[in-house]
């Protein structure tokens, strides 16, 4: 396989695990990114890559004039890399950004285009176990996701546009959380920095302590390991149709299988952590994906449940695998302030 795929984003949480997986599998992979150094990580794997900002159409001069079959186009700003709100990098990144990449593809004569949509533009959905269709409206959620939602629904009229005026196939990812290891265990919620939950638990799990369990313990919550989605990425670039919208998940798992995987993965032999209800407390809010367009059209089968995910994780934590561009966890948080939080 000889095809020739242009990642954008490359340097991101998914960009990578994208770029490294279609090398590994055939296609000849172009990495993009925002970040001026890879440190040499894309060259590890023979992939070319280059440093561009996407919402500067002239430094699109760089990249290959020819002979692409396919974007990747998962580069833009994330609310949860946002420290307060800026606006505007949402618009430039997300909707300059995004035509600018589609005029590339244009230009090139790419036969498809692959993007992630947010999982919020459904969020008045949520809140049932009644699985949520991939064609469900769009709507704009209030909160600090606001205008991320605006830009991302902007992206996809745009490219639904240059499907019809170009004929390029669009395969448009409304993405639920994608479970993967990342060294960095904080995220930005409404601006502020917060450890993200899943990990506190993990802590928590390695030092055996005890882990509450908070509400309704069958609260459903989608899920879907790095490797499905891998999977997904996978289908589209072969896929015989035209695209559209596609969910990412699995079928979810519930709040206890999720507490139950993390103390079975990470907990001490001899010193397992103790789950903890408190029925009284807040439950979580649940929501799951109807995915059987994604099945139908695309052919995916989900593979890997939560606790395969959890075990990756722990793989990944001890491999390292992407420290030369996203550093190790210790470059992120201290054991100090992992004990500190544990006994808070």
């Amino acid at each position: 396989m000889d095809k020739r795929i242009v990642v954008f984003g490359a340097t991101g949480n998914l960009g990578a695990h994208i770029s490294t997986h279609l090398k590994s599998i055939g296609y000849d992979v172009i990495a993009i990114g925002h970040r001026k150094n890879d440190n040499g990580f894309f060259a590890d794997y023979g992939i070319t890559y280059y440093s561009i900002d996407i919402s500067d159409s002239t430094q699109f001069e760089v990249l290959p004039k020819g002979n692409v079959y396919a974007i990747v186009h998962f580069a833009g700003m994330l609310p949860a890399v946002m420290k307060g709100f800026d606006g505007t990098s949402y618009v430039q990144s997300i909707i300059q950004g995004t035509l600018n990449v589609l005029e590339y593809a244009r230009k090139v004569c790419a036969d498809r285009i692959l993007f992630p949509q947010t999982l919020f533009d459904i969020s008045y959905l949520f809140g049932t176990k009644v699985p949520i269709p991939a064609d469900s409206q769009r709507k704009v959620p209030e909160g600090d996701h606001w205008l991320y939602v605006i830009a991302k629904n902007a992206a996809v009229e745009m490219i639904e546009h240059y499907y019809r005026a170009y004929g390029l196939k669009r395969f448009i990812f409304r993405l639920s959380r994608i479970y993967l290891y990342h060294p960095n265990p904080y995220t930005f919620t409404d601006g502020k920095k917060v450890l993200v939950s899943d990990r506190y638990l993990i802590y928590r799990a390695m030092q055996g302590a005890d882990i509450e369990i908070w509400g309704d313990p069958n609260r459903l919550l989608e899920t879907i390991c790095i490797k499905d989605f891998l999977q997904i990425i996978e289908k589209a670039l072969c896929a015989c149709v035209d695209g559209g919208i596609y969910n990412v998940g699995s079928g979810g798992s519930t709040l206890k299988e999720r507490i139950e995987g993390i103390v079975d993965v990470f907990s001490p032999k001899g010193h397992r952590s103790r789950m903890i209800y408190k029925p009284e407390k807040r439950s979580s809010q649940q929501f799951v994906l109807d995915i059987r367009k994604t099945v139908n059209e695309l052919g995916y089968e989900p593979h890997f449940s939560w606790h395969d995910y959890l075990v990756n994780f722990k793989e990944e934590m001890i491999e390292q695998r992407f420290s030369k561009i996203w550093g190790r966890e210790e470059d992120y948080i201290s054991i100090e302030e992992i004990e500190n939080l544990v006994k808070s």
